[in-house]
């Protein structure tokens, strides 16, 4: 594994990862924005752009652009989240040159036609919709809107039926102009390449990148409140979200937690796995996962129960993130989440665009990219005091929760007691 890293003179930096013993590459193009930099106005923006980029250039029509793609061999996507926009594809290592062509057409050239945003609006609102009918996404986006009341952070990345009805030609041209420029870009690889090679095609591909744009300086969240909301949806389950502030992803902390998340919920083996399904019986469905910025987060409890059961869910979650701050948690248990974590990380190694999206992430993130080695070595070393320290950290903020289900013909008055007397 060879990490190199360039900053190119419009302030793109550029970082790779070579595997000579592969014949395939993962290509990203980053741009650090994302539905927490967009007004209330221009919320689902960043998504709506992501969307906008694969229907056409002056080069190619949204079809060709697929074909020009499966002709190289390709398989590309795009993501958005609440701080990053990311074009990426997955190819033989001959199509380097082609593959990065069209992905470099499509972010710095797109025509976002009127008549393709009309048409786009629609896509983006039936995804709304989709969303809408699943408690998930529901409770989700309830516990989100919850925790950071005040914030972007706190929207939906599909922003609204209403803000999305408001775009257009030039919302995307205007959007883009302000957040897609070279200081906001990371072109990330990782397979059998050259360093030198992408640096090249980046130079010449993405010079028509304007240095700078207008992206304000991000406001940090403030910690997240004591909360509490219902939704009625007409639903077989109650669909349970809670959580608690932790730190950032630039906290040096964010190993330690890895470790203290698959030892409370990231695992088969976990306590509230093995409490809440294995012996109770309440849930097929029970998980706690880290919600990680550049200035602030979360370490969140997701459960589905039927919601004669929500109430004693939801009381045996609460009684095991108490359990879990007081310093009972166990050597034995630090080992095999130091083991299962290990092997996590080698079977995530085996794939190129994991390694591509990990050194991207890094980058964003200004961090050093770790070997596989390192890391193993970081985990290794990680104590039982300084795990005790963040579960009590973690378990000892304010707990905001979102409940979905249909609570209205469920004893919803009962159950909101209850929690509120806790």
């Amino acid at each position: 594994m060879i990490f190199k890293k360039t900053v190119l003179d419009n302030g793109i930096t550029v970082v790779t990862e070579s595997i000579k013993d592969v014949r395939s590459i993962a290509l990203g193009v980053w741009f650090k924005v994302g539905s927490r930099d967009e007004s209330s106005h221009e919320a689902g923006m960043s998504h709506f752009l992501e969307h906008m980029l694969f229907k056409g250039t002056p080069t190619y029509g949204a079809r060709e652009l697929s074909e020009a793609f499966d002709k190289l061999g390709a398989r590309q996507n795009a993501f958005t989240s609440k701080e990053v926009t990311c074009y990426f594809a997955d190819f033989i290592d001959e199509s380097l040159d082609g593959v990065f062509a069209l992905i470099a057409d499509m972010v710095s050239r797109a025509s976002l036609e009127q008549r393709a945003c009309e048409l786009e609006r629609q896509v983006v609102i039936e995804e709304i919709a989709r969303a809408e009918d699943n408690p998930e996404d529901v409770v989700h986006e309830l516990f989100a809107s919850l925790a950071w009341p005040h914030h972007p952070l706190g929207r939906s990345i599909a922003g609204t039926r209403e803000t999305v009805e408001g775009f257009g030609h030039k919302e995307a041209v205007d959007f883009r102009a302000k957040h897609y420029f070279g200081e906001n870009c990371v072109v990330a690889a990782a397979g059998n390449l050259n360093h030198e090679k992408v640096v090249e095609l980046a130079q010449e591909l993405l010079s028509s990148l304007p240095s700078a744009g207008s992206q304000e300086k991000r406001k940090a969240p403030d910690a997240n409140a004591a909360a509490l909301k219902f939704q009625h949806k007409d639903t077989e389950q109650s669909h349970i979200f809670t959580g608690q502030s932790s730190f950032s992803n630039r906290d040096d902390r964010r190993y330690t937690l890895t470790l203290a998340n698959n030892i409370l919920g990231g695992s088969m083996s976990s306590r509230l796995f093995q409490e809440v399904r294995e012996k109770q019986g309440l849930v097929y469905a029970i998980n706690s996962y880290p919600l990680l910025y550049s200035d602030g987060g979360l370490i969140a409890v997701y459960a589905g129960t039927r919601p004669e059961n929500g109430q004693q869910v939801f009381d045996t979650i609460k009684r095991e993130l108490k359990r879990f701050g007081s310093s009972d948690i166990s050597i034995e248990e630090l080992e095999r989440a130091k083991a299962s974590v290990k092997g996590s990380l080698a079977l995530a190694l085996e794939s190129t665009s994991r390694r591509m999206i990990r050194i991207a992430e890094a980058t964003i993130a200004d961090l050093k990219v770790f070997s596989f080695d390192e890391l193993l070595d970081i985990y290794n070393k990680i104590t039982l005091d300084e795990l005790h320290s963040v579960a009590h950290d973690i378990t000892s903020a304010s707990q905001t929760t979102a409940v979905v289900g249909p609570y209205v013909d469920q004893g919803f008055e009962q159950f909101e007691q209850e929690i509120h007397n806790d």
